[in-house]
């Protein structure tokens, strides 16, 4: 005799589908009154006060287009400078040559350079960089040209 596995899983019930259903007729387990319990309404919705909220949440800057969102740089991680060769220069064209950001990605939003993870090598960086990893470059023997952003 064969038993029949269990099921787990068990179906939603749908609402609204008639009285016979157990979820249909008049409310249809929404509650009685109010604004949910009548039409569509977005999770995020806050009512009158979501004018007020957001531009709360804005940082406060004078002039035109100041709430667009400006690019960030590329980060690049410390560790990954050990690929490069011992005492070269770190500026754009020779990561983009070695395949550590393209090229395209680059020009465009810049890159940054963050201080995670060891570098064992001597390197002389021209591109914008973090304190604790120009303190990480300087420990190993490195030098920092400063160039702007």
């Amino acid at each position: 005799m064969a038993i029949l596995p269990k099921i787990v899983a068990k179906r939603s019930k749908r609402l609204g589908r008639g009285i016979g259903s157990g979820r249909g007729g008049h409310t249809v387990g929404r509650g009685q009154k109010g604004q949910k319990s009548r039409g569509k309404i977005n999770i995020l919705f806050e009512g009158v006060k979501v004018k007020k909220s957001l531009i709360k949440k804005l940082p406060l800057a004078r002039g035109k287009n100041k709430n667009k969102p400006r690019p960030k740089p590329i980060i690049i991680k410390l560790a990954y400078l050990n690929l490069l060769p011992t005492g070269s220069r770190v500026n754009l064209e020779l990561l983009i040559k070695e395949g550590i950001v393209k090229a395209e990605d680059a020009k465009k939003f810049g890159i940054k350079i963050l201080g995670d993870g060891e570098v064992g090598k001597k390197l002389i960086i021209e591109v914008p960089i973090s304190k604790s990893a120009a303190r990480k470059i300087e420990k190993a023997g490195g030098k920092i040209v400063q160039t702007k952003m």
